[in-house]
C-alpha cells in the first residue's frame, strides 16, 4: 500500500482527522472502492453470504426451537428411549452441538470454495484500479 506523507505544518498534515494523504488520493481511493462495491462480483459475494447465513441460521434455530417446543408440549415423547439409556431429550440436546459444529464446518467449506475466490477477485480488481488511478494522477501531476 502506498501512502503519501505531508510535510509538518502543511494544511493537509494539520487538518483534524487527517491521515497525511492528499485529498485527491483519498477521493480516488473512495471512488475505486465505491466502484468495486457496485460491481457484480461484490454483489454476488454479498448475496452468497446472505443466503448461506439465512439458511444456516434457520436450520440451527429450527432444531433448537423443536427441542424447546417438544420439551414444553410433549414431555412424554422426550422421555422415550432411543438407544439404551439415551432418551429423545438427550439425543436432541446433543444434536444441538452437532448442528453447531456442522454449521461451522459448512461455513468454512462454503467460504473456501465460493466466497474466498470472489473476495480475491475483488481485491485484485481494487488493487489494479488503485494502481491505474494513482499512475494517472502521477502522470497528470508531472505534465502540469
Amino acid at each position: 500500500m502506498t501512502t503519501h506523507a505531508s510535510l509538518p505544518g502543511s494544511p493537509t498534515a494539520d487538518a483534524p482527522g487527517s491521515t497525511g494523504t492528499p485529498p485527491a488520493t483519498d477521493d480516488l481511493t473512495a471512488t475505486v472502492f465505491r466502484t468495486a462495491q457496485q460491481g457484480r462480483p461484490f454483489a454476488e459475494l454479498r448475496r452468497s453470504q446472505r443466503v448461506f447465513a439465512a439458511v444456516a441460521t434457520t436450520a440451527v434455530l429450527s432444531l433448537y426451537l423443536l427441542y424447546v417446543l417438544l420439551s414444553s408440549y410433549a414431555p412424554g415423547l422426550m422421555t422415550g428411549k432411543v438407544v439404551g439409556n439415551l432418551n429423545v431429550a438427550l439425543f436432541l440436546g446433543l444434536a444441538q452441538f452437532a448442528a453447531t459444529f456442522l454449521a461451522a464446518w459448512l461455513y468454512t467449506r462454503h467460504a473456501n470454495r465460493r466466497r474466498d475466490p470472489l473476495a480475491e477477485q475483488i481485491r485484485e480488481g481494487v488493487e489494479q484500479a488503485r494502481i491505474r488511478a494513482h499512475s494517472h494522477v502521477g502522470a497528470e501531476g508531472t505534465a502540469a
